[in-house]
């Protein structure tokens, strides 16, 4: 009788064994890795950081809490515009988060990033990406060359700076998650991950560097495709 139970559990403990590895062999499976390519399409909804962007796993539309229609091509500008964002997590708790900590989202595909509290597309996307966002800065008046107060009435509020929007071009490495201004000295930082690329624009002149930082951009990417899980 002894035996028996002996050999039952051994059978027991081999027939888990078979269990435990087909699961892991299922989970290799899904999380099958598949290289960049312009055709990729990242999954819609909310980034809530920048980790999820690098596992093409964002918040779906199905579990963000709102009363606009999931339809309205403007869905995430609409929720984005209030001061919070109402969601379920994984096991339905409901949580909050602040729209100006949403890392951004994908819509029909394409990725929009969180820029001084708005969102833009990221047009070129690689291991460095590159696009395009506006930046505010405030100026004092009374520090401006251009500041002239003919006449001053103690009596009337007046305006201690005024905000100055211009257009401008980043670089988002892909390894750390860093947004960087669109510089030859940002590009050299990130191509130290390629000691030899990184060596060869070194050795430019600064005229030359500023002329081939967007070359230099499509070679690193190139050489050092992205991948993401395969949908």
């Amino acid at each position: 009788m002894t035996g028996t139970i002996f050999i039952m559990r051994l059978l027991a403990g081999l027939i888990f064994l078979v269990l435990v590895n087909h699961c892991v062999s299922s989970q290799v499976d899904s999380t099958e890795l598949v290289e960049y390519t312009t055709d990729f399409q990242f999954k819609e909804g909310l980034y809530l950081n920048f980790n999820q962007i690098k596992t093409n796993s964002p918040l779906p539309k199905s579990r963000i809490i709102s009363t606009y229609d999931y339809n309205d091509p403007e869905f995430f500008d609409k929720v984005l515009s209030k001061l919070k964002v109402f969601y379920y997590d994984n096991i339905g708790n409901r949580n909050e988060l602040k729209s100006d900590n949403i890392w951004g989202y994908s819509r029909n595909g394409f990725l929009y990033i969180n820029i001084d509290d708005d969102f833009f597309r990221i047009t070129l996307i690689g291991a460095i990406c590159h696009f395009i966002a506006s930046h505010t800065t405030y100026t004092n008046y009374y520090n401006s060359p251009y500041y002239y107060n003919s006449y001053y009435d103690p009596y009337r509020m007046h305006p201690s700076s005024y905000p100055t929007t211009e257009m401008r071009q980043y670089l988002l490495d892909f390894t750390t998650g860093r947004v960087l201004d669109y510089n030859f000295e940002s590009l050299e930082a990130i191509l130290m991950q390629d000691p030899e690329l990184h060596d060869e624009f070194v050795a430019l002149s600064k005229k030359k560097k500023k002329q081939l930082k967007f070359i230099y951009i499509r070679k690193f990417n190139s050489r050092n495709p992205l991948y993401f899980p395969k949908n």
